[in-house]
């Protein structure tokens, strides 16, 4: 039981030891907060509400979310680690599953870093809280199949940057097909239903609901399956 656990300890630890970390909590801290105040109009909407904050988060996870992941197989890779971690008492499932979970610990972490925004907002009003719980667990959720994408793009090849652009291009289309501009762009080319179909595989069409406090099972089922198919594919490239 709990095999992935030292691989999961090692690598979540491993974060903290490099500065590396500390960079990205702080670049993502004040992305997140940049983009809510300046593009997002957190005082003019006069509301308590973090809505405007949460926006961007599709947007601002395109970029830092493969920033950590494209480390996640090609570092092991390029310095010839992946053949050692091979060799320990453990599976290759158990191996993907706690370099995952660390990753998506680090980066849950440094999305709950964001409370002082929550505190903000219940300092200046009376927001509902149901609903800022629900859009951290929406963000979360969306932040590891981002995440499983990453992992995947990883293991397929032991250059970074390789690893970065393939990892931006896959979660960008994924962005991209829920976007109302790219969605009406579709419908002029495709029939209707099919544009609501590919609508469907969006992260935004299945994170706006938990921007609205509703917690549908069929969204929490969508990043849940997405990050178990990609994890499984990882698997496979991995045991290949």
């Amino acid at each position: 039981m709990l095999q992935f656990f030292p691989v999961f300890k090692r690598e979540f630890l491993g974060y903290f030891r490099s500065p590396v970390a500390y960079v990205f909590l702080v670049v993502f801290l004040m992305a997140a907060v940049g983009l809510a105040f300046f593009l997002g109009r957190f005082f003019d909407a006069g509301q308590a509400s973090l809505q405007s904050f949460f926006l961007f988060h599709p947007w601002l996870f395109l970029f830092l979310i493969p920033a950590v992941g494209m480390r996640l197989w090609s570092e092991e890779k390029r310095t010839g680690t992946i053949e050692l971690l091979f060799t320990l008492p453990l599976t290759t499932l158990d191996a993907v599953i706690g370099k995952y979970l660390a990753a998506w610990a680090f980066l849950c972490t440094a999305i709950a870093l964001t409370f002082p925004m929550a505190l903000t907002v219940g300092y200046l009003g009376d927001p509902d809280w149901g609903i800022i719980l629900a859009s951290y667990l929406g963000s979360m959720l969306m932040a590891g199949s981002y995440l499983g994408i990453c992992s995947l793009t990883s293991a397929l090849t032991k250059n970074q940057v390789i690893s970065f652009v393939l990892s931006v291009i896959g979660c960008l289309i994924l962005v991209f097909l829920g976007w109302s501009i790219f969605s009406e762009l579709l419908e002029t080319y495709l029939p209707v239903f099919l544009a609501d179909l590919l609508a469907n595989f969006s992260f935004i069409t299945h994170f706006e609901p938990f921007t609205k406090g509703i917690i549908d099972l069929s969204d929490v089922v969508f990043f849940l399956s997405l990050t178990g198919f990609t994890l499984f594919l990882n698997v496979v490239v991995l045991e290949r």
